[in-house]
Parts: structure tokens; C-alpha cells; sequence
């Protein structure tokens, strides 16, 4: 009876995905020929010297396989004879020679910074995406992964053109199988724009979290030319601190802890009967609406556990300045403040999953892989909104407990 039932369903998951696959077909079907009746309508009017259209259908191109999120289908996508000099139809919705979506790409370095072997990706992609994905070999993967390397190394030259207001930095430790140290630690830089766009501006092996590797990333920025943001948000790691200290571009550069990170030091230093209590303390002090409110509570928290537990409370008492930082800002961006969180986020999968896994073969590949991750990631990244009071920051408007405080002090510009 047993197996009745799972031959069912099976069946049952079978027909579903067949019915998503030829879904996926009609639509694109459907989509091309728009796109090529739009082409052809727009270009209606020119004619050869005996009255004939210059822009015509031709056929159907060869079919070819293409790998979509719904699995893989087969199409033959229509033509367009274009006789007018220099000019050819291509499709932007299908481009020649396209075989896999933009989602497939990032399938691909998800499952490998999860530490699947390439030989497994093959099975492991067909499982998902049904026999025709049998194409994506191991050899095409490691021709990918090279692209991507190839891709990594060209964007971390790329210019920064748009002033940076917010800069998020943590180091994110990835398992590698190649070389001495088996434990890579990639400095990641995320930047929001004037126009409130939360960016990927770097992402760079290091040695641990190390000063000297954070002065590093922090001088190639500058050299692309990113301009010293306002405030820069990052855990309690000494080294990226001493690198913005070093470093003159960043010297009007505002310090600002994370106040995630700083909240699980502190609770590692209480007994866990006491950490709910302490825990709904430390959030009441992030969470305040100014920054006397916050003061409070932080003075009931030094009051009930500076006797027995010094440790937890000078955690607390020492990085205050740079967790109440944000303060200084529009209450409507503190929650972007607070925390690290677009990078928490984005990794915090990876960060279980490398503790049982090999890891990605070397620094170059886990590089590039965390990179491809990331830029996936970046498109689901929330924008900072009233983009016009970030406008007002960089003209040199100060705000306190999250209002304006003076409007008519500017600065001279950005450093």
C-alpha cells in the first residue's frame, strides 16, 4: 500500500513539473512572438524600391535546450529577415546562444559554496531541472566558475562613480580545500548610493580580519573612487576599525557597531536563565526613540548585572558612542543602521552549511563564488528610503535622536 502511495505521488510531482515546464513554454512562445510582431510593426513602413518590407518573418530558428527555473525546455524561437543595411533583430528576451537563465547562474555558485563536488552537480541539477539540464557537464562548470573568476577579478576594478553615504563591512569565514589555512576569511563592502541603492563595492580575500588585509580593501576602494562615507557600520573586529582609523580618506568617517553582533558578546557572558531578560534590555536600548531614552535603559542594565556579571555590562559601556551612532541620522534609515544585516543575510545559510562541508576548492573559487552569491543577493536588497534627507546629509544638515537639528549648517562637500 505503501509503495502505491509514493508511486502516486511521485507520478503526481512528475505531471506537476511537466505542467510547469510546458507552462514555462507557452509563455515564452507567446513572448517572442510579440516581441517579433512589435519588431516587424515598427518598421512597417520601410520598403525596397519595388514596395516590398524590408523587416519580414522567416521562419523558426533551430531548436535549441534552455534551462529555466521551471526546468528545461525545448524551443524554436521565430526569426526575422532584416534586409536593411547594418541592421539585425536580436532578441533581448532570448539572445542567441543563451542555454540557461540568469537563475540557473546563480544556482549554480549557491549549491557549489554549499560544497556540492562539480562531478555532482550534473545529477544534482537534473533532479531540479529535469533530463535536458544532462547538458551542464563538469565541464561546463568549470569553464563557468573560470568566467566567473575572470568576471570577479574585472568588476573589482571597476570605477565608483556615485557618493557612498553608508558603508557595511564584516569578514565572512568560507572553508576551503586547497592551500595552508582551510579557513578563508572574505572581507565584504556593501555601500548605499545618494539615491538610497544598497551596492556590492567589494568582496576580498584576507588574512582573518587583519588591519593590514582591511587596509587593503579599504585603499582599493578609494583608488576606484569612492568618496568617505558618513557613517560605516561593522562589528567589534579591531581590524577593520584600525584600518578607517589609519586611513585619511575616512577621518570624517563616523564610527557604528552592530548591534547583533554586539548583542550575542554579551550574552555569552550571562547565564542563559538570565539571557531573555537581558536580551528584551539590550533590544529596549536599540529600539529607543532618542538617545536619553536609550541611556536609561542602559543604566537598569548596569544596575542589575554589574555585581555578578561586570564583563556582560562593560561590553555595553565601551562601544556606546559607536552603537548609539545612529542617532545622529533620519529615524526613517536606522533600521538599515543598526546592523550588518545585508551581509549577515546573504551568508548566514553559507555559514552553517561550510561547519559540515569541504568548501569550495580555493581562495580564487570561493572568491568568485561568494561574489556571484552577492551580486544575487544585491537585487533583493531593501532601498533607504526619503532619498531627499540623504540628499540633505550630504549637503551637511545634522540631526539628532533622528530629526533635523540645524538646517542651515552645510558642509563644504564630501571628502
Amino acid at each position: 500500500m505503501l509503495n502505491l502511495v509514493n508511486k502516486d505521488l511521485h507520478s503526481f510531482q512528475s505531471s506537476l513539473d511537466e505542467i510547469a515546464r510546458q507552462g514555462a513554454l507557452k509563455v515564452l512562445c507567446h513572448a517572442l512572438s510579440l516581441e517579433v510582431d512589435e519588431y516587424i510593426a515598427e518598421h512597417a513602413q520601410e520598403r525596397d524600391e519595388n514596395g516590398h518590407r524590408l523587416v519580414v518573418r522567416n521562419g523558426r530558428s533551430k531548436p535549441r535546450t534552455v534551462s529555466l527555473g521551471a526546468g528545461t525546455i525545448e524551443i524554436e524561437a521565430p526569426r526575422v529577415n532584416d534586409k536593411r543595411p547594418g541592421e539585425k533583430f536580436t532578441s533581448s528576451i532570448l539572445p542567441p546562444y543563451l542555454r540557461r537563465s540568469p537563475n540557473i547562474e546563480s544556482l549554480i555558485p549557491v549549491l557549489y559554496l554549499r560544497g556540492l563536488s562539480t562531478n555532482d552537480f550534473q545529477e544534482a541539477l537534473v533532479s531540479i531541472l529535469g533530463e535536458g539540464a544532462k547538458g551542464l557537464s563538469p565541464s561546463v562548470i568549470v569553464s563557468l566558475k573560470r568566467s566567473w573568476e575572470s568576471e570577479f577579478e574585472q568588476w573589482m576594478r571597476q570605477p565608483i562613480t556615485e557618493p557612498i553615504v553608508y558603508l557595511w563591512a564584516d569578514g565572512v569565514n568560507v572553508k576551503v580545500r586547497l592551500g595552508e589555512d582551510k579557513r578563508l576569511c572574505l572581507l565584504v563592502v556593501i555601500g548605499a548610493t545618494e539615491s538610497g541603492q544598497k551596492r556590492l563595492l567589494a568582496v576580498s580575500p584576507g588574512y582573518r580580519e587583519s588591519t593590514d588585509s582591511w587596509k587593503i580593501v579599504l585603499r582599493s576602494l578609494i583608488d576606484r573612487g569612492m568618496t568617505s562615507p558618513l557613517l560605516a557600520i561593522a562589528d567589534g573586529a579591531l581590524g577593520f576599525w584600525a584600518a578607517l582609523e589609519e586611513l585619511e580618506a575616512f577621518k570624517t568617517t563616523k564610527p557604528a557597531r552592530c548591534w547583533v553582533h554586539k548583542i550575542a558578546n554579551v550574552l555569552n557572558d550571562l547565564p542563559k536563565r538570565l539571557q531573555a531578560q537581558a536580551k528584551g534590555l539590550l533590544h529596549e536600548m536599540m529600539y529607543s526613540s532618542t538617545k536619553s531614552d536609550a541611556e536609561i535603559v542602559r543604566k537598569q542594565f548596569a544596575d542589575g548585572f554589574s555585581a555578578k556579571f561586570p564583563k556582560a555590562v562593560e561590553k555595553v559601556q565601551t562601544d556606546w558612542k559607536e552603537l548609539t551612532a545612529f542617532f545622529d541620522f533620519p529615524a526613517e534609515h536606522w533600521h538599515h543602521l543598526r546592523t550588518t544585516n545585508p551581509i549577515e543575510s546573504a551568508f548566514a545559510t553559507v555559514k552553517l552549511r561550510t561547519k559540515i562541508t569541504k568548501g569550495a576548492g580555493s581562495t580564487a573559487t570561493a572568491s568568485a563564488m561568494a561574489f556571484k552569491l552577492l551580486q544575487q543577493a544585491e537585487k533583493r536588497w531593501r532601498k533607504i528610503k526619503s532619498v531627499e534627507k540623504i540628499r540633505d546629509l550630504l549637503n551637511g544638515v545634522e540631526y539628532r535622536d533622528g530629526i533635523v537639528l540645524d538646517t542651515s549648517s552645510h558642509r563644504g562637500g564630501v571628502a
